[in-house]
């Protein structure tokens, strides 16, 4: 027995780490990839999983569709219980959704609204926050802060992924406005979440602006990261001043700090721990085969620094 769990690599590893019961549950954990904001995510899942006596085997894609798809199929036939995932595409989701299916495993998405939300069979949910609400909320404090006036760049997180399109959507409704309506985009460039892509692309809009006078009065990211990118550019452009304006999503432990020292001004909390243990407490109510809504949300809440206080760790 001894010799089977050893040769059993990673997987086995996993299972090993957490308090097995009698009737211990095994989920399957599909990580989409690794930063700042999923990393919370994946500390959800454990932690909940911990404390309901459930043990795991976790997974990274590192935002390979293949491999994500490879490691689902490798998780069925398994025959886990349950099986979490973090979609690297959401517009690549249907063949993940068929195997959980054909092997009758209950299936939770969590984070990311995959494009086959509506077509899904029995057994399948997603955990997240409505993607509606995020852009929405931020862009009307851009707007206040702007009083309705100005010129911005926006930063986009990949366009496969569904939330980077309904967040950059919301900030054109917002600015469709009569009350933002002097509010004009001045570019929109694809960051893909990271924080260097930001940094790279805002200080050469910084550079070109300096020649061409196609200046900026805010960054509006799609994500914390990109947004903290952002304020690394211009203060080493040394365009930075303490009232200009770059606001984010998620509301991450680096982007609260930002906005303690008074840089970030607007961000989003993304419950990113919640929707890991939502998306463990929702499986297991599909096992006990109890009532389960089809979209589980996870409400967002603007942060700003006069609320600051309310999300800061020692609070």
């Amino acid at each position: 027995m001894l010799k089977r769990l050893l040769t059993t690599g990673v997987a086995a590893f996993g299972i090993l780490c957490l308090p097995l019961t009698a009737n211990a549950q095994k989920f399957g954990l599909a990580m989409s990839e690794q930063d700042a904001f999923l990393s919370l995510v994946q500390s959800g899942v454990v932690e909940a999983a911990k404390a309901s006596g459930v043990s795991l085997v976790v997974e990274d894609a590192k935002g390979r569709k293949a491999a994500q798809l490879d490691q689902i199929r490798a998780m069925a036939a398994q025959r886990l219980d349950a099986i979490i995932v973090v979609p690297v595409d959401t517009e690549a989701t249907r063949a993940i959704t068929l195997v959980a299916s054909e092997a009758k495993i209950p299936l939770v998405y969590v984070n990311r609204k995959p494009v086959d939300f509506d077509q899904w069979p029995a057994g399948v949910a997603l955990v997240a926050s409505d993607e509606k609400v995020s852009g929405t909320v931020q862009s009307e404090e851009v707007c206040r802060l702007l009083n309705g006036r100005g010129q911005i760049v926006v930063l986009m997180g990949p366009l496969s992924n569904e939330a980077a399109r309904t967040r950059t959507q919301d900030i054109e409704d917002v600015l469709a406005r009569p009350a933002c309506s002097g509010i004009r985009i001045l570019d929109k460039r694809l960051g893909g979440w990271d924080r260097g892509r930001a940094f790279n692309i805002v200080l050469n809009l910084i550079a070109s602006g300096a020649n061409t006078g196609r200046r900026f009065d805010a960054v509006v990211a799609n994500n914390d990261e990109m947004a903290l990118g952002a304020i690394d550019a211009l203060k080493a452009a040394n365009a930075w001043s303490p009232g200009f304006v770059v606001a984010g999503i998620d509301a991450t432990p680096q982007a609260l700090s930002s906005m303690k020292l008074g840089d970030l001004k607007v961000t989003v909390r993304q419950n990113a721990t919640g929707q890991g243990a939502g998306a463990v407490q929702t499986a297991l109510k599909m096992i006990r085969k109890q009532p389960v809504a089809r979209f589980v949300d996870v409400p967002f809440e603007l942060v700003t620094p006069s609320n600051l206080n309310k999300f800061l760790p020692n609070n």
